[in-house]
């Protein structure tokens, strides 16, 4: 399958954000979202973005200890997951994690890399990495998506 990859650079958290909520606002029901990063690289502060751009006014906060957060209020429910405490693949299914992947809202994944063998084939991946050479807070976010919709997206 034909990956189309966009790569954006970040020098803030509130550029972060932006581009978070440029791709929110392109996402569509039934999409996952794939998002890699070191702690620290600013995931949550995409996630954020991404929030925004669907519409969503409450505080998003990264759901570390609860798996999953559920916000219905923007245009498509967003249901973001943070599977870094993970420590077994069937912790997953025990949230019914299929009916959330495969339903009718937008799927956030952080460290969806410790969950790549339930993950759907067809997945939009992000990836977050710091660049300390070009500024503590400079950040290259790469996107990976199965179709162009994010094609003419810019900084």
């Amino acid at each position: 399958m034909k990956q189309n990859t966009l790569v954006f650079s970040s020098s803030s958290a509130q550029e972060t954000f932006q581009i978070g909520e440029k791709i929110g606002r392109r996402c569509q029901p039934g999409d996952v979202l794939l998002l890699n990063g070191e702690l620290g690289a600013g995931k949550t502060v995409f996630s954020q973005g991404i929030g925004k751009g669907l519409g969503i006014t409450e505080p998003i906060s990264s759901p570390t200890f609860t798996l999953l957060q559920i916000y219905e209020e923007g245009v498509t429910p967003l249901y973001h997951f943070d599977v870094y405490r993970i420590s077994d693949v069937e912790e997953m299914e025990e949230i019914g994690y299929e009916d959330y992947f495969y339903g009718d809202g937008v799927c956030l994944v952080e460290w969806a890399s410790l969950i790549e063998e339930i993950l759907p084939e067809k997945c939009i991946r992000i990836s977050i990495e710091k660049d300390l050479e070009k500024g503590f807070d400079f950040r290259n976010i790469t996107v990976d998506a199965p179709d162009a919709r994010f094609g003419g997206l810019s900084q």
